[in-house]
């Protein structure tokens, strides 16, 4: 079983910055993608920022400029510098990995784990 750490969440000004990051531990044979979700309360779950195997990244309209997704392979740990926060940014961010799985004789292409959630809070 494959599980995700968040960390990094809080509470922090309008204007200000903070990093989270996403650990992942497990049986993993590849890393498809890894991204980052959040949902505010009474909205859909959204996509913030998505990273390939490949190196493709993909940002909604909103964070574009302000947010950067990276990642660490050797620490199967994938991250989001979130810069210039807005108070529409609150939300819970949910980091998750797509991934293939290669053990016992038996071969899955794609599965898909999400991590807790970390709570952010943007706020004056």
């Amino acid at each position: 079983q494959v599980q995700l750490v968040e960390s990094g969440g809080g509470l922090v000004q309008p204007g200000g910055s903070l990093r989270l990051s996403c650990a992942a531990s497990g049986t993993i044979f590849s890393i498809n993608a890894m991204g980052w979700y959040r949902q505010a309360p009474g909205k859909q779950r959204e996509l913030v920022a998505a990273i390939s195997n490949v190196g493709n990244t993909n940002y909604a309209d909103s964070v574009k400029g302000r947010f950067t997704i990276s990642r660490d392979n050797a620490k199967n740990t994938v991250y989001l510098q979130m810069n210039s926060l807005k108070p529409d940014d609150t939300a819970v961010y949910y980091c998750n990995i797509d991934y293939s799985t290669y053990y016992g004789g038996s071969y899955d292409p794609r599965r898909v784990t999400w991590g807790q959630g970390t709570q952010v809070t943007v706020s004056s």
